[in-house]
């Protein structure tokens, strides 16, 4: 008799209600005043939870698909900015080749940047241009190129002294193509090392040194969160685990998908991904 995966549903039901919180407070919603009100939160959290379910279940089922032991996904409740630091699985048994590797490690990201995208794109036909006075303390999202390009092309020029107050349904697709992006970083045993490593095999370890150093320059220079990114990634390690027939070559088809990974990150990376207006 198969088992109720109690602990998955609990932290996805309360990652679900971090979200919804999010969402109401960023709708003028006082949560403590008005509890009944918190539906006005859904949109956002429905929409992100949605992102990161595509994400995790394409890893999943590509798991399954060569036979690999995972896990359903995990979701992380957290009371940040997004109600949550995302969602994961864990792979339980070697990945054998490196059609395998690249299969489960792009599916994820590249389904997450797809319902993102959509997000984004409906999301900001619903969102307003609007005056702003900015003051110390205003926290201000940085953007992609892809999501800057969406925005001028849908939204249009902004003027000075004005922007765009995003719908929901927009902060939700920025916040998973951020995600996208972090995950694709080729470092270690992100999606994007998976993926660079499929694709170049154990040169992928000088990569990754090498993107710690930049993503350290970042930090002292551009955003400070990079700091934090580097150190974690040099806790979990920055060399990805070899695959059992690692001589077996990754055919055509998974390196034109390892390569629009690639794309994607470029895409989807934002050097400054908060800003927090301070003082003169």
């Amino acid at each position: 008799m198969r088992k109720i995966p109690w602990l998955h549903i609990i932290l996805f039901s309360l990652t679900f209600l971090s979200t919804l919180v999010v969402g109401a407070l960023n709708e003028g919603v006082n949560i403590i005043k008005e509890p009944g009100k918190i539906y006005a939160g859904l949109p956002f959290s429905a929409t992100l939870l949605f992102i990161l379910l595509a994400h995790e279940f394409s890893h999943y089922l590509s798991s399954k698909k060569h036979n690999v032991q995972a896990t359903l996904p995990y979701f992380i409740p957290a009371p940040t900015l997004f109600g949550t630091l995302g969602a994961f699985i864990k792979i339980k048994s070697p990945i054998t080749t490196r059609n395998a590797l690249m299969d489960i490690g792009a599916s994820g990201p590249i389904a997450g940047f797809i319902v993102s995208l959509g997000a984004s794109t409906a999301g900001l036909f619903l969102s307003k241009v609007v005056a702003v006075k900015k003051t110390v303390g205003m926290i201000t999202l940085g953007d992609s190129l892809l999501f800057s390009g969406l925005s001028r092309l849908i939204v249009g020029n902004v003027p000075d002294n004005y922007d765009v107050l995003l719908h929901p349904v927009a902060f939700a697709g920025w916040i998973g193509l951020f995600v996208t992006a972090l995950n694709l970083i080729p470092i270690g045993q992100l999606d994007g090392g998976h993926i660079v490593y499929a694709l170049i095999g154990d040169k992928q370890v000088n990569l990754s040194k090498a993107l710690i150093g930049v993503m350290i320059g970042l930090g002292l220079f551009v955003w400070e969160g990079w700091l934090i990114w580097a150190v974690l990634l040099i806790i979990l390690g920055f060399r990805h685990p070899p695959i059992i027939y690692s001589e077996a070559p990754l055919d055509a088809r998974r390196r034109k998908i390892g390569w629009a990974a690639v794309v994607i990150f470029i895409l989807t990376f934002i050097p400054m991904p908060i800003n927090i207006i301070e003082g003169p």
